[in-house]
């Protein structure tokens, strides 16, 4: 395998920007975009224009081979007819993420929301484990980077989770495998993306987070990712290289050297905060390189298709969130029918209430751009949403919860409700009949019906929706707002297209939709209930200014 193994130290800010880059950019071209449809062009339009700035970065336009079969569990949930799930019922998934990682033989990264535990964990360090033989037997370097969200109460501990990963491996020189493990937090946004990439060449990614109890246990949350070969692996390499330039910028500032001085595994109420250790000790550098092209060879792939990678990088990143205009020019393309398997589209609330946390909102451009297919286009809308307050493998709320508190009707309403906003001549019988033809949507079921044999309704963790039945998006990035890293690929091709659905979107549906989740007069009685509480606020304040101006002229 011919490829360039110069591992010198890269300028740790230049991906994110800071240095010799022309902002002012207004356009760019991508000569990959040339065998786009016309909802891959309307995507491409979207970020061309607005987001030029960050191409081959937070996106790009590419080409990638879908590998077998869509990755999705419980795998058997469409055939099994029986309400408990067999003990090792997915132990093939954290098996093929370790087999994957294997590969390995230049540069892997992994990024995810939290680290690896159980099943996943014990497959992962058999994976670099085989990596450090490797490196040791052909005499070369072999980096693997692993990106985390450092959440406010649940810190990583970047030192302990490279001794549990390297178990079993020599802690000096005598290995050449180079590990670091980061986290990084920045407010309320940290990483979110779930992406395995490996020389430039396999990619894997999608919503599975590397958690054992949510997914290997009992009551498992349903969810969906994609393997992929070819030019799209280049670019989940790229988009994690400015999360670790971020960490090392932060690290590099006063506040970030104090920070360092704490154990990882104490909170911080510091507004950013970032961790990095490196393996081996006193042999690996603190930061580790960027990832370069350069670095590795990547083979032509054939049967690669058009593919759009899209992400974000939520407050690490100014005001540019590019992921968020390609869904909404997704969905705005739309000529005939949106499908959609997302775990919420409305916002995280309080338990066990709909009262949405302070500061969180519907995410009113998709809801509005929905609005506007279904009236102004006649488009057929489709949505599966988890049950809300699912919790898997006997976890409770704090650990697992899917599904943030609201109704297909609460769903279906707002939706309408936005039509008779954008559109106030709407009679009600013409929004009635938006509900019956155009709009329907239901919870994730299975073969055996709605819930566990323990009683636990069905959770939904996959982000995943199709236009048109020509190209569909799969990634970490849900719709609800909250404002996190995220990264996906949006697959521009009719016949993989229609391939996934066979695998995935129509056996779910045929499941799932009962037609009696989302009764139309429900939803038309709810078009009266404010959901919103920053337009009930303003609600409010209209009738309290109404009855005093009234107090007053009386």
């Amino acid at each position: 395998m011919g490829r360039k193994r110069s591992l010198g130290l890269s300028n740790i800010f230049g991906t994110l920007g800071l240095k010799n880059r022309n902002r002012g950019t207004s356009e760019t071209q991508d000569k990959s975009a040339d065998a786009l449809s016309y909802v891959g062009e309307a995507v491409y339009d979207a970020l061309k224009f607005k987001h030029a700035f960050f191409h081959h970065q937070q996106w790009n336009v590419t080409f990638g081979k879908v590998v077998g079969k869509l990755q999705h569990t419980p795998r058997d949930a469409w055939t099994r007819e029986d309400g408990d799930v067999k003990s090792g019922h997915d132990d093939w998934f954290p098996e093929k993420i370790g087999e994957i990682i294997g590969r390995t033989e230049v540069w892997c990264d992994v990024l995810s929301l939290a680290p690896p535990d159980g099943l996943f964990l014990e497959e992962i360090n058999k994976a670099l484990r085989k990596l450090s033989q490797r490196s040791i037997d052909e005499g070369e370097v072999i980096v693997v980077r692993m990106m985390f969200g450092n959440l406010p109460a649940m810190p990583v501990n970047c030192d302990n989770v490279i001794k549990k990963l390297t178990y079993g491996i020599p802690n000096d020189d005598s290995t050449n495998l180079r590990l670091w493990v980061g986290a990084w937090r920045k407010g309320l946004s940290w990483n979110h993306a779930k992406i395995i990439a490996v020389d430039g060449q396999y990619l894997h990614t999608g919503g599975h987070n590397l958690w054992d109890p949510h997914y290997l246990k009992h009551d498992p949350v349903h969810d969906l990712s994609i393997e992929m070969e070819g030019g799209v692996a280049y670019d989940g390499h790229r988009y994690a290289n400015a999360q670790w330039e971020f960490i090392a910028k932060k690290q590099h500032t006063v506040v970030g050297w104090v920070t360092d001085k704490i154990p990882d595994n104490l909170p911080v109420v510091a507004d950013t905060r970032v961790t990095v250790s490196e393996f081996p000790k006193g042999v690996a550098r603190i930061y580790p390189d960027n990832f370069d092209i350069d670095l590795v060879h990547r083979p032509w792939v054939d049967e690669a298709v058009p593919v759009i990678t899209i992400g974000r990088y939520g407050a690490m990143n100014w005001k540019a969130r590019p992921a968020d205009d390609a869904i909404l020019a997704m969905i705005d393309s739309a000529r005939k029918s949106i499908r959609m398997a997302l775990q919420d589209l409305g916002p995280v609330c309080l338990p066990s209430t709909k009262i949405p946390l302070p500061g969180l909102v519907w995410p009113k451009k998709y809801m509005n751009a929905l609005a506007q297919a279904i009236w102004s286009r006649d488009v057929q809308v489709e949505i599966v949403l988890s049950h809300p307050n699912s919790m898997p493998g006997g976890l409770g709320p704090a650990e697992a919860n899917y599904g943030n508190g609201w109704t297909c009707v609460d769903v279906a309403a707002y939706i309408i409700k936005s039509i008779r906003k954008t559109f106030p001549g709407a009679a009600d019988l013409q929004l009635r009949k938006k509900v019956e033809e155009n709009l329907r949507v239901c919870f994730i079921k299975q073969k055996i019906g709605r819930a566990y044999s323990s009683g636990m309704q069905m959770g939904m963790h996959a982000k995943h929706f199709i236009i048109d039945d020509k190209c569909a998006y799969i990634g970490s990035q849900n719709l609800y707002v909250c404002d996190l890293a995220e990264w996906g690929v949006v697959v521009d091709n009719e016949k993989e297209t229609k391939k996934m659905m066979e695998e995935y979107w129509n056996p779910m549906w045929k499941a799932s939709y009962m037609g009696d989740d989302c009764p139309v007069q429900e939803v038309m009685d709810g078009l009266n209930i404010e959901r919103d509480p920053e337009a009930k606020k303003k609600h409010n304040m209209w009738h309290k200014q109404k009855k005093d101006d009234e107090e007053t002229w009386l």
